[in-house]
């Protein structure tokens, strides 16, 4: 039974861990282009629209990652 109780908290937090991840990459997409925005000569311009993209999707992620908790 030792096994089995080991191989559930691992297929548990194995989705959670990829919500994880997937905030974590929408906030980076997210700060890279509030930086972008918030400097002068820039490689990269982004829109007002491109930055509220980014916060939408990393809004959903984080709401993805509280859904399982509730």
């Amino acid at each position: 039974m030792p096994a089995s109780e080991s191989a559930d908290p691992h297929a548990t937090s194995t989705p959670p861990e990829c919500v994880v991840e997937e905030v974590l990459a929408r906030f980076h997409a997210y700060a890279r282009i509030r930086r972008s925005r918030d400097r002068i000569l820039s490689a990269r311009r982004y829109s007002p629209r491109d930055e509220q993209q980014a916060f939408d999707d990393l809004h959903r992620a984080m709401t993805r990652l509280r859904s399982p908790a509730r």
